[in-house]
């Protein structure tokens, strides 16, 4: 039994069944319903933001999570809107999870942004929601966005306005979530990497003039759970080097929780030891394996932690 209070969230990736997912997850009492995206991959990927606006229609409890929407590709003052729209719709429970992307160049092209830019266009657009978020007639000129003394209506229902969740797994990230995020939340980290960037992060708040209380930390997760633990990693492997086109024998230990409920236990636990307060869960498998993971991580592994609930 761990004494760290910590949220659970639970990753939809199938878009043929994201509402009866969503209203699952709901159901199952875990804190966060995320939904990623990509333009172009190796895998069938949803869009966040429509995936999310459905979701908030058929939930009434469940925080919503963009994990995450690669903000690089959208003008700002969309996502901005798309966000605020969302929010009001679920009464004021969407959380906007950015990245900055780059794994996969084509989608950049396709939508004709240049993708060394994508730090520069990420923290300008950062800066222009939250003003668009919080602020009547706002003017702005960047390199990337133009604003004539604009008010976005309606604004977000959440005051001051949604949650930021910062992902990514570089200190770009870290520096991004100190200056403009409310969490943190890198991907492929061991628990002794994330013990690190807990700590950097706090530095990097206070730099910032925020107190370092204002940015938690948070971790994105592949999860692969079954009674029989060399079934369990093996699924793992084999899924996340068909997904990546990589070989993740190695990487799997490392960077994955995997093995029976215990091991999962014992791995989540190294996590919130580490710092973690919100862990969100990618569980792997097809979608009868992802369903019964959903309810057997709710049943024998979330119990074993204090729950802190948004």
């Amino acid at each position: 039994m761990t004494t760290a209070a910590v949220r659970f969230g639970m990753a939809a990736t199938d878009v043929d069944t994201i509402v009866d997912t969503a209203r699952d997850i709901e159901r199952l009492g875990y804190d966060y319903l995320a939904v990623g995206e990509h333009l172009f991959f190796h895998v069938p990927t949803p869009n966040a933001m429509t995936a999310l606006a459905a979701a908030a229609a058929v939930t009434q409890r469940v925080e919503l999570l963009s994990a995450v929407v690669q903000l690089p590709l959208y003008p700002a003052p969309l996502l901005a809107k798309m966000s605020a729209v969302i929010d009001t719709i679920s009464g004021g429970r969407f959380n906007l999870g950015v990245g900055v992307g780059g794994e996969e160049p084509r989608e950049f092209e396709a939508c004709g942004v240049d993708v060394s830019s994508r730090g520069r266009r990420s923290d300008e657009a950062l800066e222009v929601m939250t003003r668009l978020w919080t602020e009547e007639a706002v003017s702005y000129r960047g390199d990337h966005t133009v604003l004539r003394e604009v008010t976005l209506d309606p604004a977000p229902s959440r005051k001051p306005h949604p949650p930021i969740w910062v992902s990514g797994r570089k200190r770009a990230a870290l520096r991004r979530a100190a200056r403009f995020g409310q969490w943190w939340m890198p991907y492929m980290y061991t628990p002794e990497m994330f013990a690190s960037g807990v700590n950097e992060l706090a530095e990097l708040a206070n730099n910032a003039g925020r107190d370092a209380k204002c940015v938690r930390p948070g971790l994105f997760t592949f999860i692969s759970c079954h009674g029989d633990r060399e079934y369990a990693v093996n699924q793992a492997v084999r899924l996340l080097s068909d997904q990546y086109h990589q070989d993740f024998s190695h990487l799997v230990e490392k960077y994955v929780v995997t093995g029976t409920p215990d091991d999962c236990i014992g791995k989540l636990t190294q996590y919130t030891e580490a710092g973690a307060e919100a862990i969100i869960l990618v569980p792997l498998g097809d979608a009868t394996a992802v369903a019964e993971m959903r309810e057997r991580l709710a049943i024998d592994v979330l119990p074993a932690f204090p729950r802190e609930f948004p």
